[in-house]
């Protein structure tokens, strides 16, 4: 199992350097990765007069000050970005960290706030639909080719965006959901990994293991090919004390979890205040 820290895209996070000074702290002890949520608004009632950051620009700074963290959004709300844009900015991030790019996405939310306060469509089978069309586009922008495309939603003509992303043939796309609303995780099949959250876990609480057993069930029996590797992604808040955190975390790697994901809970304001956040990452990741 992996080890990532997670953290909003508002609050004291939306300031390049506060993140750029997690992402140090994290790659001196010992995480994995770092991933940043991705949010215009977020909950306007609850996030009235925050500040947020751009996930992008936070996560250059985070790689200009590190070398080994990988990076990315978990997760991206595609259908609410131009997906050559999108793909530009995942490209330049690649190049700037080395290939160091894990590629969260999704439809994002709330719906409403984030995407009908700007005039777009809330219809969830439209944002889906573009979603799967996006995803595809960006797969063909990343591999440097000519691109054209007439589809529902999105018509490029005799496009070729360089450079090419690092890593080949692309970045891993791990694909987020709320189980047990099956279609996410059909999408989640196509592609290289699942980052579920699961109805009645809130953000930070850790999800039942009979739930990530019937989410993983559904997923791999929808995968074409099984012989891949595959990333599940599960995340919560874990205690300081290494044994406790095993006893938590072993029956979750054996359900099939390859990356643990420390989320601090959003009962309280610490998940967006940096104090707090850079205490759990210098406890250091938990360990089996």
């Amino acid at each position: 199992m992996r080890y990532s820290v997670n953290i909003p895209n508002f609050g004291d996070f939306a300031d390049a350097r506060t993140v750029a000074r997690v992402a140090v702290a994290a790659e001196q002890a010992g995480w994995d990765a770092l991933f940043v949520w991705d949010h215009v608004v977020h909950d306007k009632q609850d996030r009235r007069g925050q500040p947020f950051g751009d996930p992008w620009m936070l996560l250059t700074a985070a790689a200009l000050a590190t070398s080994r963290l990988r990076l990315g959004t978990l997760v991206s709300p595609v259908p609410r970005r131009r997906p050559e844009q999108l793909a530009r900015q995942v490209a330049t991030l690649e190049a700037l960290s080395g290939g160091r790019v894990i590629f969260g996405a999704g439809l994002g939310g709330p719906i409403a706030d984030e995407y009908g306060s700007f005039g777009e469509t809330t219809d969830p089978i439209v944002l889906a639909e573009r979603l799967d069309e996006a995803l595809d586009l960006l797969v063909r922008y990343w591999a440097g080719e000519r691109v054209d495309h007439i589809g529902k939603h999105y018509r490029v003509e005799d496009v070729t965006l360089l450079p090419a992303t690092v890593q080949r043939p692309r970045p891993p796309i791990w694909i987020g959901g709320w189980w047990p609303r099956r279609p996410p995780f059909r999408r989640a099949a196509r592609w290289d990994g699942v980052a579920p959250l699961f109805v009645g876990a809130g953000h930070g609480e850790i999800p039942a293991v009979e739930d990530v057993r019937d989410m993983l069930a559904y997923v791999h029996a929808h995968r074409a090919d099984r012989s891949e590797p595959y990333e599940v992604v599960l995340g919560g808040v874990t205690p300081g004390d290494p044994d406790r955190a095993r006893q938590l975390l072993a029956p979750l790697a054996d359900a099939g979890a390859t990356w643990w994901d420390e989320r601090l809970l959003m009962s309280g304001d610490d998940y967006y205040r940096f104090a707090p956040v850079l205490r759990r990452i210098e406890q250091g990741p938990p360990t089996l």
